[in-house]
């Protein structure tokens, strides 16, 4: 079963690289640059890394058993996932995995971007990797690894506050 949560999880992650990529392309099209570029590149690297830690740890120092830690991972992870799909479909062609704005960027204002900035972030990566672990049984990669993961995470939320006031002074 966790084989094929873990399998899940990476093929779900890969589906939303390849809609990155494809609005990313469309983005740059209209002439959209990317700011934090390194912070993206950085980001992208500690997602990969948490996932691979959690694994290796999940799948060779800890009993790789269902309990209700495990479930409720699997749960949170679901719930972050979901989350995903409704900024996704919030954004549409503005979601990418990197920062970007185009010169026709239009602020999102639905009732999620109105109640909380940055859902992705809070309502989706964080339940997502904490979730992940959880259901891995994977606690050394939870208590070091996402301390780590928010160092690049919250420089990217500081670059995109200050491109979005930069760009809509109501923001």
């Amino acid at each position: 079963m966790l084989v094929a949560f873990v399998l899940f999880a990476i093929a779900v992650r890969l589906a939303m690289l390849a809609v990155s990529l494809r609005n990313e392309a469309r983005l740059k099209r209209r002439g959209a640059v990317e700011i934090g570029a390194r912070n993206s590149a950085v980001l992208a690297a500690a997602h990969v890394a948490f996932y691979a830690a959690a694994v290796a740890e999940g799948f060779t120092l800890r009993d790789q058993r269902l309990d209700t830690a495990a479930l409720a991972g699997m749960a949170l992870y679901l719930f972050g996932m979901a989350m995903l799909l409704v900024v996704v479909r919030s954004l549409r062609r503005l979601w990418t995995v990197k920062l970007l704005l185009s010169p026709d960027h239009v602020l999102v204002t639905g009732p999620l971007f109105r109640r909380l900035r940055h859902p992705n972030y809070y309502l989706n990566i964080l339940p997502e990797l904490v979730g992940f672990a959880l259901a891995l049984n994977a606690y050394g990669t939870l208590l070091l690894g996402l301390p780590l993961y928010l160092v690049p995470l919250v420089v990217r939320i500081r670059l995109e506050e200050r491109a979005m006031r930069a760009r809509f002074p109501a923001y």
